[in-house]
Order: C-alpha cells, then structure tokens, then sequence
C-alpha cells in the first residue's frame, strides 16, 4: 500500500510539472494590450500572396494575438521606390510585422518561419535597418514558401514610415539594399557563419564611426584589417564588394556607434526555446502514449 501512494504521489508531481507549463502557455493566449503612446503594431504583407497564404502568414505572425493592428501590403513599385533600378514587376511575397519600441530598446529581429527565409539572416536584416536609419523597433519576418527574404526589408521601410509620419532617406535605403545583397553573396561564397558575416560588418561599421576614413584607400585598410581580425578570406571580388559597399556607407550621416547596443540576440525568446519542441511529433506521440499508458495504471490501482 505504501508502495502505492508513494506511485500516486510522484504521479502527480510530474503531471503537475507537465501542467503547470502548459496553463502558463494558455495564459500566453490572451491579446497584448495596446500601446497607447507608441501605437499599435502594423503588418505589411507580400503583395502576391494569395488568400491562403496570407491567412498562413497571419497565423506564424500571430496576428490574432494582437488586439489591435495596421495593415498595409508592399508591392514591386514600393521596391523601386526604395531602391535604386529595382524591378517594380518583382513579386513579393515575404512579409513582416513591426512594433514600434521605446527609446534606446534596440532592434529585435525574429525570422518566425526560418526554413522559408533561406538567405536573410535576423542579423543581416538588423545591420541593413540600421544603416536605412530603423531603429528601436521589434520586428518578425515571415514567409509562406521558401524565398530570399529580400523584399521583407522593403515592407518594413513601407511599415516605418507609415507608423512614425518620417521619411527615409532613399540612398540610405538604397544602399541598406546593398548591403543586404553582399551580405547573402559573402556569406554563401566564402562558406562563412551568420555570425561571422555580422561581426564583420558590424567590425568595419564601428571601425568607419571611430576613424572617419577620409577616403577610399582608407576604407580598404579597415576592411582588410577586420577580415585578418576575424580570419575571414575572401576573393578578390568579393572583397573588392565590400570595400565598395563601406565605402558608400562611410560617406553617409549615420552614428555607428549605437549599432552594438541595437543588435539584440534573440537565442532566449520563448518561440526559440520551445518552437522546435512544439512542433515535434514524436514528442507529442509520446505524450500522448504516457497519458494512455498512466490511465491504464491508475486504473488498475482501484480495482
């Protein structure tokens, strides 16, 4: 008999191990409150969604979760607005949804479908807004199918101005675009990490605020010192890209210095630590044994 109890007792110390978690994620069910003084958050869909897909897009942003939002959608000709010979029939099907952020907060990047973003990186995107001019702001990126994730940058610029009533400088824009291709292209030639491709830009970024590089043999040096630095080799080509892209930045007005503190790791959030958990079947299928399995025993205690 105490054999038994002992049973029950330990039974249900795991269940409430099991349950407690799961209220808490019931609790996570209720709509956010809005935000009176920074708005609320807007959405900017791929123009070439379909129905069914927009109605996927809006589930991995988790718009019903929101008790209020805007929302716009971003087409080819946004994309030719913002960036320089670009394509206004291109289609456009990554989408985003952005919140604006108290001051000093920092940028907050989470790509919500990341098998169907396959070349932008949530660090790509935070240095190409940084050098756009978008700060203190979260935003999730999400995409039905599989694309480059390119023309989710374009909704946010869209987004940002519509939410904040600024204006974007377009050669900023233009050149974030910029670096977001010799971001993709380093990245996949040189077989380097995300991380990698970050610290690297980011390195020549605060080394161009802290020495105001007068010209472009200037510019090549830190480019040249920040590759021997990190250990990165790149083809002559490559290279020669990314001394031309930081040259074009270093000859923009903007404060590098803040980009450290804007770039934020989002390696704690809750849909990283349990995402994958959540979507495993077999963890599901063995739960779902167990309670099968913990009926039957249970049961057969009191008979």
């Amino acid at each position: 008999m105490k054999q038994k109890w002992l049973s029950i007792v330990a039974t249900f110390v795991f269940l409430a191990s099991v349950m407690l978690p799961m209220s808490t994620l019931a609790a996570d069910n209720s709509q956010k409150a809005i935000n009176e003084k920074l708005g609320v958050p807007i959405i900017v869909y791929g123009a070439n969604l379909s129905e069914s897909e927009k109605v996927t897009v809006k589930e991995a942003l988790q718009v019903d979760k929101e008790a209020e939002v805007d929302e716009i959608t971003v087409s080819g000709e946004d994309l030719a607005k913002y960036i320089r010979d670009s394509n206004p029939s291109s289609r456009m099907y990554s989408s985003a949804k952005i919140t604006r952020e108290e001051e000093g907060k920092g940028l907050i990047i989470s790509i919500v479908t990341p098998d169907n973003i396959t070349q932008v990186t949530s660090e790509m995107y935070a240095n190409a807004m940084l050098t756009a001019g978008i700060e203190d702001a979260t935003v999730e990126i999400a995409a039905p199918k599989p694309v480059t994730g390119h023309s989710a940058l374009v909704g946010i610029y869209k987004a940002y101005e519509v939410k904040t009533g600024e204006t974007l400088n377009t050669e900023r824009t233009d050149v974030a675009n910029d670096e977001l291709s010799v971001a993709t292209q380093i990245a996949e030639n040189a077989n380097i990490t995300d991380e990698q491709i970050a610290e690297l830009l980011t390195g020549i970024k605060q080394q161009i605020s802290e020495l105001n590089p007068a010209t472009k043999e200037e510019v090549e040096q830190i480019v040249k010192d920040q590759l021997a630095k990190l250990n990165i080799e790149l083809s002559e080509q490559d290279r020669q890209l990314l001394v031309d892209l930081m040259d074009r930045i270093s000859k923009l007005d903007i404060d590098f210095s803040k980009l450290s503190d804007q770039l934020t790791d989002l390696a704690t959030k809750f849909e990283d630590k349990y995402g994958e958990l959540m979507q495993d079947e077999g963890f599901w299928n063995g739960v779902k044994n167990f309670f099968a399995n913990l009926i039957d025993t249970v049961s057969s205690w009191f008979k």
